[in-house]
């Protein structure tokens, strides 16, 4: 029973090798945040090796990446992450966004939850692992780009507008 159990497993984890997936290559950039925001070298470096691989529409792929499940994995984690950040669409949203965007950057910056410590586990991808100098930086960055949304927009324009309940029946 064992033994056919060990072989259905093996002949899932071959076949699914052949399954296809959409990687995110497209490095489409017409709304990158570097295009309406500054972004030292320091900064772009930072935010190169510690985010845009999960954060933009360009990931640098591991060759373990072509090993399934561990491919899939990858990929849920970048659809994921760009779900919630994308710097590659950052100026085709809302001032209020990108606004709040920042602040998020902040916080997950400040709180270290960013980079995901699965991203970097087992000194995988070691150079997304920032230094408390490169988190200060990064912070200290973003800090800056908001206050040049407000010094330059209403204040009204940069709060998230709160989304109402329908209404009951």
């Amino acid at each position: 029973m064992i033994k056919k159990i060990s072989i259905a497993i093996l002949v899932l984890l071959v076949a699914i090798q052949f399954i296809p997936y959409e990687k995110n290559l497209s490095g489409e950039d017409t709304y990158h945040i570097s295009k309406s925001y500054d972004i030292p070298e320091n900064v772009n470096m930072i935010l190169k090796n510690a985010c845009n691989d999960c954060h933009s529409n360009t990931t640098r792929y591991p060759w373990y990446s072509n090993i399934e499940p561990i491919g899939y994995w990858l990929n849920h984690h970048i659809t994921d992450g760009k779900r919630h950040l994308n710097f590659s669409e950052f100026i085709n949203r809302p001032l209020a966004y990108q606004n709040h965007k920042l602040e998020e950057t902040i916080e997950m910056v400040e709180e270290k939850e960013m980079p995901l410590p699965s991203y970097t586990y087992l000194g995988l991808h070691a150079e997304a692992n920032m230094t408390d100098e490169e988190r200060e930086i990064l912070i200290n960055w973003a800090k800056d780009q908001m206050a040049m949304l407000k010094a330059t927009y209403p204040a009204d324009s940069l709060v998230m507008k709160r989304r109402t309940p329908p209404p009951s029946e």
